[in-house]
């Protein structure tokens, strides 16, 4: 998992920079809001973990123009205040959590554990970012097109259960089952994954 974290407290930084990295993710460090924009411009990320008050300037501010890009990356704020108003304007502007200081950065982790676990799954090195709609494989975006994502992401939501013919009809721009077979046989080419054809009901991923 890769994760942008801008925070201009330098000792806060480099502890937390540390503490993830101990803990398997690929953590950037931005100490001020034109690196860590400068940063999103080059990089894809899974998470983003933002200090609200910057000297200069906000967490909210930086988080508004990324949305206003129509980049939708799940956000953590990491913040000292406690008024009401910022942190509404944080879950309005699009982020799924607030942690405020000082906190230990075992609960950091927690949380983090448990937002990234209910925005991304997976299937094997493929990962579906739920809220970005945007597929990964081995960490890199794929592209498979419109047809082929709608047909994919029905069966992973589905993962372990048979998605019927008729179900998976309704991806398709033009219906026939040869349509259908083609695109099922795309997807497993394309992403390397295992489909299985339920003979006279549907299609399934297994779960893992």
């Amino acid at each position: 998992m890769k994760l942008l974290l801008l925070e201009d407290d330098q000792i806060l930084n480099e502890t937390l920079a540390l503490f993830l990295t101990r803990a398997g993710y690929s953590v950037d460090v931005a100490h001020t809001m034109e690196e860590a924009e400068e940063f999103t411009y080059h990089k894809q990320y899974d998470l983003y973990l933002l200090d609200i008050n910057l000297s200069e300037g906000s967490g909210l501010e930086l988080l508004a123009n990324l949305r206003h890009a129509e980049d939708n990356t799940p956000t953590i704020f990491i913040t000292a205040l406690t008024d009401m108003h910022s942190i509404s304007e944080g879950f309005r502007l699009g982020a799924i959590d607030y942690i405020k200081k000082p906190f230990d950065p075992q609960e950091l982790l927690i949380r983090l554990k448990a937002k990234l676990k209910r925005e991304t799954l997976f299937c094997g090195d493929v990962e579906y970012d739920q809220k970005a709609k945007v597929l990964r494989k081995n960490g890199q975006i794929i592209d498979i097109g419109n047809v082929q994502y709608k047909i994919f992401t029905t069966l992973l939501l589905n993962c372990g259960n048979v998605v019927t013919k008729e179900e998976l009809y309704e991806c398709l721009e033009h219906i026939s089952d040869t349509a259908l077979r083609v695109a099922i046989t795309k997807i497993k080419q394309r992403l390397d994954i295992p489909i299985t054809n339920i003979r006279g009901k549907g299609y399934l991923i297994e779960k893992v």
